[in-house]
């Protein structure tokens, strides 16, 4: 599965300092801004039987502010199962293809183009839709720590970690699994 990444010629990065006050004392805080460029050809990718995600950006990159990837599946390619996040919003854009989603306790299928922002808290899920590949770019916001969760994934997906590993992650990564009879009812549909 190739993923395209085009490289803007010409690119001028600068770094910014951010001026902001205090509310509390009435300071004035200046906070070094740097812009973050990944370039396709030296990202890091984690890879299982059928995915492959591109690492773009952790929030160590971005002073907290996202942390970025972007997941090329397989047709028909599981995603991740029904969870939610206490911290951060998660947004999907659908580069190519179509994603099946749970968002509460409704499924959708997102084709290319499409936008989904989901809210701390709530339980949401996604895959390939049957018989459908899907590129996807992801981000959160804040800024999560999640590379490791997702280099984690793609090795218990391989069959080099323990799967118990994910569930002692929970708190670490923001990452809470929740079951979803709406969501095991579209799988099985879908099978």
């Amino acid at each position: 599965m190739a993923v395209n990444c085009p490289v803007p010629a010409g690119l001028c990065l600068a770094t910014v300092i951010v001026m902001t006050t205090d509310q509390n004392t009435g300071t004035t805080l200046g906070e070094l801004l740097t812009p973050v460029l990944t370039r396709c050809a030296t990202a890091e990718t984690c890879t299982d039987p059928s995915s492959v995600m591109t690492l773009l950006a952790d929030s160590a990159d971005s002073a907290g502010g996202f942390t970025s990837y972007r997941s090329s599946f397989a047709a028909g390619a599981a995603g991740a199962p029904a969870h939610f996040h206490t911290k951060a919003w998660e947004l999907f854009f659908v580069i190519s293809g179509s994603l099946q989603v749970l968002v509460g306790e409704e499924v959708s299928v997102l084709g290319a183009g499409d936008f989904l922002a989901v809210p701390p808290h709530t339980p949401h899920a996604f895959a390939a839709a049957p018989g459908e590949e899907a590129d996807v770019l992801f981000v959160f916001t804040p800024g999560m720590g999640r590379f490791d969760y997702l280099r984690l994934l793609g090795r218990v997906m391989r069959g080099e970690a323990d799967p118990a590993e994910i569930a002692a992650s929970s708190e670490q990564y923001d990452n809470h699994y929740v079951d979803s009879p709406v969501w095991r009812a579209a799988l099985e549909r879908s099978a």
